[in-house]
């Protein structure tokens, strides 16, 4: 067996050199210490029938024992050798959250009943049947991903015995359509001991690029194979089965054969599963999801062996243009409201965004059993993302997107008579935050499939309400044929609640999600009453009711004395900007206390939409990371508004000077509040944020010290794009250049404190970034700290870590900034 983490030799010579001061993990003090270790609030999973809650309390930072456990990087997946599970999370942020207690209560009331999770639980996130009878989660033991069955009425808890379940590429669990059965992933049996590195390796790795040209981009580097052994390695973790199990008798019946199964999912009428298999050559620049793929159709509505279509073999896609997608059929779904009928999209660009066509996609049909030709249904102007289906056959609606002006387009389409077109509903900016019209509201059936809930030609709409005022939360009815819109419900200012689900046949009560700064988050009942005569524009048009679902209490009731309030400001070409300031427990307004500012810049095509409020002052206050800092006596300038603002194509050509731009507006701001002290204010942010950081040290002299935590310095390190950049550094050297702060570590002169985690997965912030970047500072005389954080990915996830970073935060603040002799200026 191979040693499933090593520290890359790089990092061995920093670390022996820096070992002598090493000291164990540190903690922060005391009153910092109860409110990081105090619990969340829980995560509500509501029935289908919305009868019941299911009240998660998750485990938000987990020791250092379990995110130290040997893994496996094999193509873009981190799995734990000693029970098959899956260790990260999306994109490789995180470690996979476990699940400590579950808890039933009844919307109509009475006490919550604490379910007998097994000793030292590691549960999964709950999937109820459609029906709302029981709901099946998986629970992460020392040795296996288990199976798990909980009854709704008792509360009764059973394990499927025997059974071992594969997450590797996720969906190892799900409901079919009689919603007495159960679809799984299982690991194979006899699937014997993983094949051994070879002691003498059996020759050099190799790669050969082939003839023709494309990029691949940045991002699909994320632990990538490396040699035949990955490849063996790969091929024995990926190996599934897949399974039925019967909820009622525990039975299991298996299906088909083994194979590296990325996908499966169940037609509507249960007879057919879509799947989709992995299969060599693999790629050593590329993820799984770019791998050679058969996509098939299984048929199980008869006995036996199912019946095998192939619906389409895909190659492997490695040159994939950045920003693009890959050509040839993609995207396959199956259409909701028909027993057997595919959906998928194919390329009309060649999935380059560069070339000019007046078609992106075309969406393409094929119904059972498979044999006719498909057809196609639609073309897009953008890139097809997908179909929502409505509870009306004649209506679904179509989304698209264009990358590269940040545009949605949503239409109205009817899939059975495609030559009447499209029929426009929305088309806007996704940058337009004050104008969004919301997300459509689901019903699930009761064969499981979730449909577009309507009332005669309506929809309904729930949305964050973004406005002036930070988010109001909202639920709306919108009328497809009149275009006309009635706001059904939203949000007071002076708390955050948000919509659900409806909790009956009508639209006249449904659950909220209702939390204030001083009141945790807790679950509503609402009742929609009469009209609101005069209603203003915009509020809702009808009265309403509320009762308490639930009673969850505060936490951390220190954190209560900490205020917190929107600003709004302007850069200064006029450009509208906000930010959240807290202030610390016992603040006397007009006093000027040390300051921190938080930020992560984000790119925006039009001026005008980079200036919108998003977010709300009127949550539930809780302390992470960086705000813990608020303990220790610091205000906070929090998730300050960092516009980039330009054409996607070329907005980082003016990056520093709009970054710059941003910080002076925010701290003036805050100085002008008369709450920041201008001789004793810092500034932090994570990933594009420690970038930020690092730049506006070394590029302005508004901040004393600065802390960069996994960040990128060195942008030439991730040629072929970053963020909304698409030009690789070849087309845009200079561009490359200016944005990195390596390039100017002769010029940082200010302290800065790196941190980083040693297995961070991100391609684009890879540790190296802050141990050559931490070398350059140093060479060049300049103040710096170096923290490498043991096993951590991109976002710190063990606990010790936690109480590292924020201890190492106060300590740095504290010399360089609050104690810090005021500058001559």
């Amino acid at each position: 067996m191979p040693i499933a983490r090593v520290a890359t030799p790089l990092l061995f010579s920093l670390l022996a050199a820096t070992a002598a001061h090493a000291g164990g993990y540190q903690k922060p003090q005391q009153n910092i210490l109860e409110v990081l270790h105090a619990p969340a609030p829980p995560q509500v999973f509501t029935s289908p029938t919305r009868e019941t809650l299911l009240l998660v309390s998750w485990q938000e930072f987990p020791p250092m024992s379990r995110v130290a456990a040997p893994i496996l990087k094999l193509a873009g997946t981190r799995i734990e050798t000693a029970n098959h599970s899956k260790h990260d999370t999306p994109g490789g942020y995180g470690v996979t959250p476990c699940a400590q207690s579950f808890e039933l209560a009844a919307v109509a009331g009475g006490a919550r009943r604490t379910l007998a999770l097994p000793a030292g639980a590691c549960a999964g996130r709950p999937f109820w049947s459609a029906d709302g009878k029981a709901f099946a989660f998986t629970n992460t033991a020392k040795d296996a991903v288990e199976l798990w069955i909980g009854d709704a009425a008792t509360g009764r808890l059973r394990q499927v015995p025997g059974l071992r379940l594969n997450p590797m590429f996720n969906g190892e669990l799900q409901w079919m359509p009689g919603q007495r059965k159960l679809l799984v992933k299982l690991v194979p049996d006899k699937l014997g001991a993983p094949p051994a590195a070879p002691l003498v390796p059996a020759g050099p790795s190799t790669q050969e690029t082939g003839t023709g040209s494309g990029e691949s981009s940045t991002y699909e580097t994320r632990d990538t194979l490396k040699d035949a052994h990955d490849e063996d390695l790969f091929d024995y973790y990926a190996a599934s089965q897949l399974a039925l199990v019967d909820t009622g008798t525990l039975a299991v019946t298996r299906i088909g054969k083994p194979g590296a199964i990325d996908a499966v999912d169940p037609s509507p009428d249960g007879n057919h599963l879509l799947v989709t298999t992995l299969h060599k050559p693999y790629s050593y620049v590329t993820t799984y999801e770019r791998f050679p793929r058969e996509v098939e159709v299984w048929d199980i509505g008869r006995r036996g062996t199912p019946g095998v279509t192939t619906i389409a073999s895909v190659p492997l896609a490695d040159r994939v243009p950045v920003a693009g997608v890959r050509t040839g059929p993609r995207a396959f779904d199956w259409r909701a409201t028909e027993p057997a009928t595919l959906i998928w999209a194919e390329a009309l660009d060649q999935g380059d965004w560069k070339v000019q066509v007046p078609n992106r996609d075309k969406v393409m049909l094929q119904k059972a059993p498979f044999t006719a030709p498909p057809q196609e249904i639609a073309r897009t102007v953008q890139r097809f993302v997908g179909l929502r289906w409505t509870e009306r056959r004649d209506i679904a609606l179509l989304q698209e997107y264009d990358e590269n002006r940040h545009w949605v387009r949503i239409s109205q389409i009817d899939v059975d008579q495609p030559q009447n077109g499209q029929r426009v509903l929305w088309d806007l900016s996704s940058d337009e935050k004050y104008a969004d019209p919301g997300n459509p509201v689901y019903r699930q059936q009761p064969n499981g499939e979730f449909l577009v809930r309507m009332q005669g030609d309506s929809i309904y709409l729930a949305g964050n309400g973004a406005s002036p005022d930070g988010d109001r939360p909202f639920l709306d009815r919108h009328d497809l044929v009149t275009r006309k819109t009635e706001r059904l419900f939203r949000s007071d200012r002076d708390a955050l609640e948000r919509f659900v689900a409806f909790t009956g046949k009508d639209d006249t009560q449904f659950l909220t999600w209702h939390q204030s700064p001083s009141s945790p988050p807790n679950a509503w009942l609402r009742t929609l009453g009469s009209p609101t005569a005069g209603a203003a524009a915009g509020e809702a048009a009808f009265a309403s009711t509320h009762a308490a679902v639930t009673q969850l209490p505060d936490p951390t009731p220190a954190v209560r004395a900490i205020k917190k309030r929107l600003v709004s400001y302007k850069r200064a070409d006029g450009v509208d900007l906000s930010f959240t300031l807290y202030t610390p427990p016992g603040y006397v307004e007009g006093t000027r206390v040390p300051t921190i500012l938080y930020a992560y810049p984000l790119d925006y095509a039009d001026a005008s939409k980079a200036g919108q409020v998003t977010g709300s002052q009127a949550t539930f206050t809780r302390l992470r990371q960086y705000q813990l800092l608020l303990l220790a006596g610091y205000a906070i300038i929090d998730r300050a508004s960092f516009p980039i603002i330009g054409d996607p194509k070329k907005a980082y050509d003016t990056y520093t000077e709009q970054l710059v731009a941003d910080a002076k507006a925010a701290v003036d701001e805050a100085v002008r509040l008369g709450v920041a002290d201008p001789d004793r204010i810092g500034v932090t942010g994570h990933s594009h944020g420690a970038l930020m950081t690092a730049n506006l040290l070394a590029h302005s002299d508004l901040f004393r010290a600065g802390v960069a935590t996994s960040g990128s310095y060195n942008k030439t390190l991730t040629p072929f794009g970053f963020q909304s950049e698409r030009r690789s550094v070849w087309a845009a050297p200079d561009v490359y250049r200016q944005v990195s702060t390596f390039f100017f570590a002769d010029q940082l002169k200010k302290p800065i404190l790196i941190m980083h985690g040693e297995d961070d997965a991100n391609p684009g912030t890879t540790p190296l970034q802050a141990v050559k970047f931490y070398e350059a500072i140093r060479g060049n005389g300049g103040t710096a700290r170096l923290v490498m954080l043991p096993h951590e990915p991109h976002w710190y996830s063990a606990m010790e870590s936690q109480e590292q970073q924020i201890y190492e935060m106060v300590r740095w603040f504290d010399k360089y900034v609050k104690n810090a002799t005021p500058e001559k200026r």
